[in-house]
């Protein structure tokens, strides 16, 4: 179906009243390629900021009030009021922009679009203000996303564009939040990703409902596995601390020095070297208390690297495998209780 020129209608030029918007909450946590629009009313638009004046500027908006203002104001505050200067569209003049844009390649008319929705980036973004987190960081990653709805809206649908680029703003917001939240990701499947999105609002809504937020009732409501939401758990409450921080103002020691070590003591380390030394002494001894088959079958079966097999040791000494391998238990009982008798400490090493 192709898009047709809508006709210009005159009319007064006055500033829309903005009233508020219901966005769909339902949004995938993925950012795979879609063209099914989010539904939404016609009529409404987003409007983040207030109709008053600014209390800190004698009039709000435009060039003369940013740079007359007594008192500072902040780089979010100071693009608020930017993108207040561009006004809001109607349907008809949103499809006379899209089919200058889709079909005459108009930038003009992109760029019209995109200024006029920027609010919509606002709005969404400070549904996800996080501790740490710079609002302005999401506002623009929500920018990404509603470049990314210019490409995949068609205004054939029926749909408002504001409400069709709430999707891929949300969807891009969230995905910056998950990769930037901690230096370590904390998400890295389809479970911990839902439970990162949804965990701390379940818990908001059980409380409210009067029930106990305990790990098992969270993970049968989100449909994931208990100790995924106990991990998640403790991953969103803890804090993130560098090993090389000092643990006092006075610089004296850091967080790396509270690691256990990773290879084994010195002390241990000579201690099993000694108890070694001693076992193959011990061994030597043993070895003088057993007959000959008994010795070869130590020697050759029990202490070689390449072990002959039952069969053929049985075949030597004309005995049964069964036969063989009980000759072999009975060494093995006779050698461990030698060595329990001959070395202390016999049962901390490890052979």
């Amino acid at each position: 179906m192709s898009i047709k020129p809508v006709k210009k209608k005159s009319r007064k030029t006055t500033t829309p009243k903005p009233v508020e918007v219901i966005l769909d909450e339902s949004v995938d946590n993925s950012l795979e390629d879609s063209d099914q629009p989010v539904q939404g009313d016609d009529e409404q638009v987003i409007d983040l900021l207030p109709q008053e004046e600014h209390s800190r500027s004698p009039s709000y908006g435009g060039e003369e009030s940013i740079s007359s203002a007594l008192v500072p104001i902040s780089t979010l505050d100071r693009y608020l009021v930017e993108i207040r200067r561009y006004p809001f569209l109607s349907k008809d003049e949103e499809i006379q922009l899209f089919y200058e844009y889709q079909q005459l390649g108009q930038r003009e008319a992109a760029v019209k679009l995109i200024m006029a929705n920027l609010r919509v980036c606002v709005a969404i973004a400070s549904e996800y203000g996080l501790p740490g987190v710079d609002q302005m960081d999401l506002i623009q990653e929500g920018n990404v996303g509603l470049l990314q709805a210019m490409k995949k809206f068609d205004p054939t649908k029926n749909v408002r564009f504001y409400a069709y680029a709430a999707w891929w703003v949300r969807a891009y917001i969230l995905r910056y939040l998950l990769n930037n939240f901690r230096l370590v990701k904390i998400g890295t499947t389809q479970e911990q990703r839902r439970l990162f999105y949804n965990l701390r609002k379940e818990k908001g809504k059980l409380e409210r409902e009067g029930y106990v937020p305990d790990p098992k009732l969270l993970a049968d409501r989100l449909n994931v596995r208990e100790r995924d939401v106990i991990e998640m758990d403790q991953r969103l409450g803890s804090r993130e601390l560098s090993l090389d921080q000092p643990m006092t103002e006075e610089g004296e020691g850091t967080f790396h020095d509270l690691l256990p070590a990773i290879q084994t003591p010195v002390d241990d380390q000579l201690g099993e070297t000694q108890l070694r030394v001693l076992f193959r002494k011990a061994l030597a001894e043993f070895a003088k208390t057993l007959n000959e088959r008994e010795e070869d079958i130590l020697r050759n079966r029990l202490l070689s690297e390449t072990p002959v097999t039952l069969e053929d040791l049985g075949k030597k000494y004309s005995i049964t495998k069964e036969r063989t391998r009980q000759l072999e238990a009975k060494i093995i009982k006779k050698l461990r209780t030698f060595m329990q008798d001959h070395v202390q400490d016999f049962e901390r090493l490890r052979i």
